[in-house]
């Protein structure tokens, strides 16, 4: 199956291909699913369009959820992610793959669906109130929307130079740099990533006709978390599809001798368990169509 970069990070890029890191987001991911899933409060008839689906997570979720008169529409802009939901749905007749982005979804009818969803999909949107406005219009009267968005921008106004949440004062300036290069690359043109809030996510949802509207925000500043692990697994994680792994942008940000003392020190962060510290806001949003 050919790739893209999408796939790839689902796939491989987003826990280096190691089981321990995988084991980690999957448990993760779980809670992402389960809550979008309980706000969107199926019915075992409904028909569920699982907007940038990936590989599957709320889509597959939905499914065991549905009755067998349920029907999950898997909606995403890449097609070898789709095909990937392909190859997992087997011969399940409850499922169709419609290759489409988030702004425009013409294909489908207006009011011909029960429940959206999405997860981690509007933060790659570069007309964000254009989804919304999609969303609204393929929902039938009575339908529900159920969303979860990471809200970078919180980590990038209350830690901007942090990567893992470390602080070390032998490394941090080494850090910073690397941090540089992400920050960097989204400075080349306007980010999608970190140019909305959560306040948006609801005006957003308000703007394009949607009725009762409930937005479960949280945020972490500096909250222990798992320790690092392994360092040469860790390097080779990219925190999103767009963006090149800890190692290739240590490369970028780093001499050789300056990688060294990094993989020194972080190596030994992890051989004695010192936590990461996790800072970061997410919310969740229903709302419901008139």
């Amino acid at each position: 199956m050919a790739s893209d970069e999408w796939t790839r990070w689902l796939l491989t890029r987003r826990d280096g291909g190691n089981a321990e890191l995988r084991a980690q987001h999957a448990t993760a991911l779980e809670v992402f699913r389960d809550e979008v899933l309980d706000r969107a409060a199926l019915t075992p008839a409904d028909t569920v369009l699982d907007v940038g689906a990936g590989t599957g997570l709320i889509a597959f979720g939905a499914l065991e959820r549905l009755g067998p008169d349920g029907h999950v529409i898997f909606s995403d802009i890449s097609d070898s992610g789709l095909e990937e939901c392909r190859r997992r749905a087997g011969d399940d007749k409850r499922c169709t793959f419609l290759h489409a982005a988030a702004e425009d979804l013409s294909s489908i009818p207006d009011a011909s669906v029960d429940v959206v969803t999405t997860r981690s999909v509007i933060i790659y949107c570069e007309h964000k109130a254009d989804a919304f406005r999609e969303f609204f219009r393929v929902l039938r009267p009575g339908g529900r929307l159920s969303i979860f968005e990471p809200i970078n921008r919180f980590l990038l106004e209350h830690r901007p130079d942090s990567l893992f949440g470390l602080r070390d004062p032998e490394v941090g300036h080494l850090l910073a740099k690397v941090v540089a290069v992400y920050r960097d690359g989204a400075r080349r043109g306007e980010n999608p990533m970190t140019d909305f809030d959560e306040r948006d996510l609801l005006r957003w949802a308000a703007e394009a006709g949607f009725d009762g509207i409930e937005v479960d925000y949280r945020a972490q500043l500096d909250v222990p978390a798992e320790p690092i692990g392994d360092w040469a697994a860790r390097k080779d994680v990219a925190p999103n599809p767009l963006a090149p792994t800890y190692g290739e942008a240590m490369k970028v940000a780093l001499s050789d001798e300056e990688r060294a003392v990094v993989d020194a020190r972080m190596t030994a962060l992890a051989q004695s368990g010192t936590p990461t510290r996790r800072t970061l806001a997410t919310a969740y949003v229903r709302a419901l169509h008139p």
